[in-house]
């Protein structure tokens, strides 16, 4: 009896674990701003007078990205996909990227192969594959996703980040 109740118990936590990747994966969130760690910047304390200077600096993440991209930065915003040869997922996000930035004038879509980049996907905490970042022109990581996002995601990701964009593309 008690085998059973640990199958069914394993079933559920299965299930549920199931369903919440389901419903995260590939989903566009905002990056949040983490405390930098650029060496000899201290992160400010809320209510420091100097917390706007220190808010106005890229944090490392934003910083590590645009070096690695070499110059390669688009005019309006970057999206930056990182994959892997054996992704299934990320040709299906190389499609939908390279269809959406082609619709925006002055937005790259750079793919970078996180097998030849240990390092930069060590800093960045990548930890699947694609994982889709977002720029906005100064550079700065604005919107991150990880899994295949949806077209209609990325346009209203894009149209945010680039000023003045319209995202009434056509789906």
């Amino acid at each position: 009896m008690t085998g059973l109740w640990v199958v069914a118990g394993v079933l559920i936590a299965a299930t549920v674990f199931g369903l919440w990747n389901a419903r995260t994966s590939g989903r566009i969130k905002s990056a949040s701003p983490a405390p930098s760690t650029v060496p000899g910047i201290v992160p400010a304390a809320p209510g420091d007078p100097e917390v706007d200077i220190v808010a106005d600096l890229p944090d490392a993440r934003s910083a590590a990205l645009v070096e690695a991209l070499d110059g390669r930065l688009g005019a309006r915003a970057t999206v930056v996909q990182f994959s892997t040869a054996f992704c299934q997922p990320c040709r299906a996000t190389r499609r939908i990227l390279e269809e959406v930035t082609a619709m925006v004038p002055g937005v790259t879509h750079v793919e970078i192969d996180a097998e030849d980049n240990l390092d930069l996907v060590r800093a960045l905490d990548i930890r699947r594959t694609p994982t889709v970042m977002f720029l906005d022109a100064g550079g700065v990581l604005r919107k991150h996703a990880s899994g295949l996002p949806r077209k209609a995601d990325v346009i209203a990701a894009i149209g945010e980040i680039v000023p003045g964009e319209s995202t009434d593309f056509a789906i």
